[in-house]
């Protein structure tokens, strides 16, 4: 595969958010990825700290590290109990098959294993996310047209 394309694919990496990519052309592929050889152990996207004590480099002239960020509120929300079900990739999530349309689920829906719950949009291809288990949607996480990020839990099922 030409370096040239290469190049474009990471550079539309960087610019895209997306995770992952992997392209095949004839009996050449490449696959790059923004998390080394395991994205599974990734939950979420952040920014990368410098260690405590490093400077870093600002036009040239070093700088004195950053204070620490506070460290945040621990919310007081027990884990939601029952079956979570999480996003099997990267994208944004519709609750609906189309704007306009009723969502495949709400909270107190009945659902049974193998349903449509939601759709996540990854690279203009919409995905059907469908339900492991069987039981009532007792609470929904993620609102409609939100990015979601692989792994994160969308909806809980009792």
């Amino acid at each position: 595969m030409d370096l040239r394309k290469i190049k474009k694919l990471i550079e539309l990496l960087d610019e895209s958010g997306i995770a992952e990519i992997e392209v095949t052309e004839g009996e050449e592929s490449v696959r790059i990825s923004r998390y080394g050889a395991s994205p599974a152990l990734i939950q979420t996207a952040a920014p990368i700290a410098h260690p405590a004590g490093a400077a870093s480099v600002v036009d040239g002239s070093p700088t004195a590290p950053a204070p620490p960020a506070p460290a945040p509120a621990a919310e007081e929300r027990s884990p939601p109990s029952g079956f979570p079900i999480d996003a099997p990739m990267v994208g944004t999530m519709y609750r609906a098959p189309s704007p306009g349309a009723p969502p495949f689920v709400e909270v107190g829906s009945r659902i049974s294993a193998g349903d449509v719950v939601c759709i996540i949009e990854a690279m203009k291809i919409l995905n059907q996310i469908e339900s492991d288990v069987g039981g009532v949607v007792r609470e929904i996480l993620v609102e409609n047209g939100q990015p979601v990020e692989f792994g994160q839990t969308l909806m809980i099922v009792e």
